[in-house]
């Protein structure tokens, strides 16, 4: 049996990898801050560590095979670029170092569909489009960018894969995180939306292109984990659909979101903590599109539509109520 060491467990990609591990009949080691926070049931191959990412991990990474390292610092409004650096880049190299110390065969880095170049409806972006503004500014993409980097620059003596999801919904989306979209969208009677648009992904598709690269990815290549792209508006008219609760949606011209970015911006400079800033306020206004045709042909992942991942998100949220 295949032993895989897996970061971020209890996170909404966490959790569905670890569970599709244990279906496909590997063995798990996932490490996790606190063991109370794994969504999935116990399993007889999954042994749940508490710790952290700077702390020595060698004595788990015995016998090893494979590393899944998804945790990451995700929240937007932290003020520096160190701030992301010392989790997103500083602790992936400690988790490198210590998977070339133990031989693992494959380290795959889950990063983000961001560090790669977007694109419209009509030509959307994919794995050799050259990252564009405003991520160009996000700190998180760009810390993210570094690592990805750093790996692909260090794959002597073990194999690096990256993958770059897009925005992922659906079931076990414990904060919520990813799924504060839906909710909101859901219990609100009025859906203001900005004017752009993303890459949709369910959740379950993207933990399969984890899985499925672990047999399948190749040394040194990314893969876009990306299924449907929609405008915001397009996104909420499938949830009134779905939930059957048709909202007023109005739209948000994009001149305001430009002067909320300004006051976060204002704001940051005071070391004031804000979602706010010009770069996040101007990826709400561009139609942040990409490309999934090389995860299909080279991983086999089969996506599944984003009124499905939709589905599964309300059903969650019903059932924890």
């Amino acid at each position: 049996m295949k032993k895989v060491f897996v970061t971020g467990a209890t996170g909404l990609l966490g959790t569905n990898v670890v569970i599709k591990l244990l279906k496909y009949g590997y063995s798990v080691i996932a490490l996790v801050r606190k063991k109370s926070g794994y969504l999935g049931e116990k399993n007889e191959n999954l042994t749940l560590i508490e710790g952290n990412l700077s702390a020595d991990l060698s004595l788990y990474l015995e016998e090893v095979d494979y590393i899944i390292h998804i945790a990451a610092e995700t929240r937007q409004d932290l003020l520096t670029y160190d701030e992301y650096r010392k989790v997103n880049y500083d602790l992936t190299l400690n988790l490198l170092v210590h998977a070339k110390a133990n031989r693992v065969k494959k380290f795959l880095f889950v990063s983000s569909a961001n560090t790669m170049g977007f694109g419209s409806e009509a030509e959307p972006g994919n794995e050799k489009t050259v990252q564009k503004y405003p991520f160009t500014k996000s700190l998180y993409a760009q810390s993210k960018r570094e690592a990805e980097n750093f790996l692909l620059q260090n794959r002597k003596n073990i194999e690096v894969i990256i993958l770059n999801p897009t925005f992922m919904i659906g079931a076990y989306d414990s904060k919520p995180s990813s799924g504060k979209i839906i909710f909101w969208a859901w219990k609100k009677k009025l859906i203001f939306y900005p004017k752009g648009g993303k890459n949709f992904v369910h959740v379950e598709d993207a933990a399969d292109g984890v899985i499925s690269a672990i047999e399948k990815g190749k040394n040194g290549e990314r893969y876009l984990l990306a299924n449907e792209n929609l405008s915001y508006k397009n996104f909420f008219r499938k949830i009134n659909k779905i939930t059957g609760r048709y909202r007023l949606m109005i739209p948000i011209p994009n001149i305001v979101l430009s002067i909320l970015g300004g006051v976060g911006d204002g704001l940051r400079k005071l070391n004031v903590k804000t979602n706010l800033s010009t770069p996040n306020m101007k990826a709400l206004q561009i139609r942040n599109y990409y490309a999934n045709q090389k995860s299909v042909a080279e991983l086999g992942v089969h996506y599944q539509s984003i009124d499905k991942a939709i589905e599964d998100a309300l059903e969650y949220f019903k059932n924890k109520k």
